[in-house]
């Protein structure tokens, strides 16, 4: 590393101010800083000072989904037939290209975005540009993953001024642009598998709907819950496993990454409303298949929980993630033309986020106010 380090100090004279590549300062402060912890310490008043900083929690982020990733790359052979490292590295190559465009795309635009704007480079990224992937379907085309990607970094993040400062999750916004602008490749039976030759062998192409679409239309699915739990159903590249998905949520919670009031919060919801439509009679299957199928876990371990969109205040953590997980099942029961629901629900809960806030945080001006004149 001390060799590494040499490298670039020898080159940062120039690309600093004054250098014949200065203007390209932002993107070589990104690279550095990516490779090396900052040096740079505050001079005056008090500051709270630690190891990690953006880059870092967001490289945390990144192997928590690894789990999902890896598992998602054997179950996409799985679902054409094939078996073992076969069915793997089948998954694996079709998931590299999609991960390569939306890096390719979303840095791109990023750094651009950065040098035009003489702005350090936005970590933020980092996560979003292998979270669009994972929740895609295996045989979306590259142009549109390049496209809902572009509009999730434009008009997502750039808009409102970057990694920090975005209103909606990205991720969850690039899929819904690809879902409106072209539903038909989008959903149905056919997006979740794909016709591919691998090897000299041709894969044959297999349709059906997912676990979801099929408690949605007719009320059973031809998986049990533990194939639902395990993954070996369709589904988006990195959502069908639950179990890959919680190890991801035991990384993220264990180093203090994510909220645990916000992720927990949006499994009460989702399991006490399905719970209450159940009872009511909306659906004769288990209520708990609600939580293991179609982007119930991945939404609420991954996007609920993402620090810049969700809720700030302690308080506001719970009333977000529950009601995420409430409206998700709702959507999911009472319209059937749309068996998923968590998309929606994410995004609309980001947009009400900073009015929950709000409130939580003038109801407790209002106590502190009737406290002091309590006192008086």
């Amino acid at each position: 590393m001390k060799a590494l380090r040499n490298i670039v100090d020898k080159m940062k004279p120039t690309f600093s101010k004054g250098g014949k590549l200065s203007f390209l300062e932002s993107t070589f402060d990104g690279f550095e800083t990516f490779l090396f912890v900052p040096n740079k310490t505050t001079q005056s008043g008090a500051h709270v000072r630690d190891c990690i900083d953006m880059k870092r929690t967001m490289i945390v982020v990144v192997l928590a989904l690894v789990p999902a990733l890896l598992f998602g790359c054997y179950n996409t052979g799985i679902q054409v037939g094939l078996e073992g490292w076969t069915a793997f590295f089948y998954g694996l190559v079709r998931i590299l290209p999609m991960i390569a465009t939306t890096y390719i795309v979303g840095l791109g635009i990023e750094f651009t975005a950065a040098q035009l704007r003489g702005h350090a480079i936005n970590e933020g990224f980092l996560v979003s540009g292998l979270l669009i992937p994972l929740i895609m379907p295996v045989s979306t085309p590259l142009w549109m993953v390049a496209l809902g990607t572009a509009f999730a970094v434009i008009f997502g993040k750039e808009v409102f001024g970057g990694t920090g400062m975005n209103v909606f999750n990205p991720a969850i916004l690039a899929r819904a642009f690809v879902f409106f602008a072209y539903t038909p490749q989008m959903s149905g039976e056919k997006v979740w598998y794909s016709d591919w030759t691998m090897m000299g062998a041709q894969v044959d192409g297999v349709s059906g709907a997912t676990a979801l679409e099929q408690l949605a239309t007719t009320g059973s699915m031809q998986w049990s819950a533990l194939d639902a739990f395990l993954g070996f159903i369709p589904g988006s590249f990195g959502e069908t496993s639950t179990l890959a998905i919680l190890i991801g949520a035991a990384i993220l919670l264990f180093t203090g990454i994510a909220s645990w009031k916000t992720m927990v919060s949006v499994f009460v919801g989702g399991a006490a409303t399905a719970y209450l439509f159940g009872a009511l009679g909306a659906f004769d299957y288990p209520a708990y298949l609600h939580l293991l199928v179609g982007g119930f876990a991945f939404g609420a371990v991954f996007m609920a929980t993402d620090p810049v969109t969700s809720a700030q205040t302690s308080t506001g953590k719970y009333i977000v993630g529950f009601m995420t997980g409430a409206l998700a099942i709702l959507i999911r029961v009472v319209n059937p033309a749309y068996p998923e629901g968590m998309m929606l629900s994410i995004l609309f809960m980001n947009a009400l986020a900073p009015l929950v806030d709000y409130s939580v945080v003038e109801a407790n001006i209002s106590r502190r106010k009737n406290r002091v004149k309590l006192v008086k």
